[in-house]
């Protein structure tokens, strides 16, 4: 059982790096070495994972490290305005509260919360390795089954609730120098049929420099620097949403011009170079994302987690280029009713709901 010094020195000692991180849904401790230490490389990560004592006085110390980066995170409106979206969009739902959690959540939980945890939901039903780059598939298996199988244990399985969604608005004043804005709907599950259909039409709208939404408000208007739409997909429900950092003089006419974008997409769909290009676009940036070996380890391990299947890139390929102009105006139809908006802004100054939406 090693200490946080003795793992920060063996994993120095075979030249890797070893972290993790958390989403909404699932959380990855991950490690990354030479081909030539694998076998090192999965021991100290299973001895971390598994093994850890969480000393209370050095829980504590990670407390103050987590206040801090709460801290830096408030500093962040334009990372504070999404998860107030979510927070509005999945009222009452786990998926509305923030990753990182409050001042709150950290100081009221204990060392016995924290194992009690692991016992829940790390075991064997909720557990998924993935492994990306160059091994030997017999010797990983080997090695995977000397360091974990010790540590396995038979699980509940937690079956997600489906959140109810309403319309809902949630302000933040701050003394920042922007003011940052989020309109968001419900989105569509991972296992959507029309996943990428509403992936390909968030392109269109607000994904790239040619998109809609950057050609109208920062092109033509010069009304921010930074303009998007984006989708987020879990296991049972998703987002659609827009955002725009800008001048806070101008938050109500960019409102009005993203209104008013949602409302043109509504009444005359898209072309069909919009779609094309928008296709290419996804599968560009698909492949591209291959090239990383972290990042084909986070998506595969992801995809069979949530999912329970990995897609060839091909199989991703071929279902982005099944897309047609009928999937496109089913998403249309799903994500263009600026009655079932929500909006979620940080700026300086008191604004309403109905100052930024002007409902149909």
């Amino acid at each position: 059982m090693r200490s946080a010094r003795d793992i920060a020195g063996d994993i120095d000692k075979i030249g890797g790096q070893i972290n993790a991180f958390t989403g909404k849904e699932s959380t990855c401790y991950y490690v990354k070495v030479l081909d030539t230490h694998v076998e090192d490389g999965i021991e100290i990560l299973m001895d971390m994972l598994f093994n850890s004592k969480f000393d209370i006085d050095e829980m504590e110390k990670e407390k103050a490290v987590i206040y801090e980066e709460i801290n830096m995170y408030e500093d962040s409106p334009e990372d504070t305005v999404h998860d107030m979206l979510s927070e509005v969009i999945f009222d009452g739902h786990p998926l509305g509260k923030p990753i990182i959690g409050t001042y709150d959540t950290i100081n009221a939980f204990t060392r016995n919360n924290i194992l009690d945890y692991i016992q829940e939901n790390y075991g064997i039903n909720n557990l998924v390795i993935s492994v990306s780059g160059n091994f030997d598939e017999e010797k990983l298996i080997d090695t995977l089954d000397k360091n974990i199988s010790k540590y396995l244990w038979e699980n509940q399985i937690l079956i997600p609730e489906i959140p109810v969604y309403k319309p809902g608005y949630k302000m933040k004043k701050k003394d920042i120098e922007q003011a940052h804005i989020c309109l968001g709907i419900k989105g569509l599950p991972l296992d959507h049929e029309d996943y990428y259909a509403l992936s390909i039409l968030s392109n269109i709208m607000g994904g790239s420099m040619s998109s809609r939404l950057f050609q109208r408000i920062r092109e033509e208007k010069g009304l921010a620097y930074s303009v998007y739409s984006y989708t987020t997909s879990y296991v049972k429900d998703g987002v659609f949403a827009i955002y725009a950092g800008v001048n806070p003089k101008q938050l109500k006419e960019t409102s009005k011009l993203m209104v008013e974008e949602v409302n043109l997409l509504r009444e005359k769909g898209v072309s069909e170079e919009e779609l094309m290009t928008a296709k290419e676009q996804l599968k560009g940036n698909y492949i591209l994302s291959l090239e990383s070996v972290s990042g084909r380890m986070a998506s595969i391990g992801k995809s069979q987690l949530l999912l329970k299947k990995v897609y060839t890139p091909d199989e991703v390929i071929e279902l982005i280029n099944k897309v047609s102009m009928d999937d496109i105006n089913k998403v249309i139809k799903r994500v263009t009713d600026i009655n079932q908006y929500s909006a979620a802004v940080v700026a300086k100054g008191e604004v309403t709901f109905e100052e930024l939406i002007t409902k149909n």
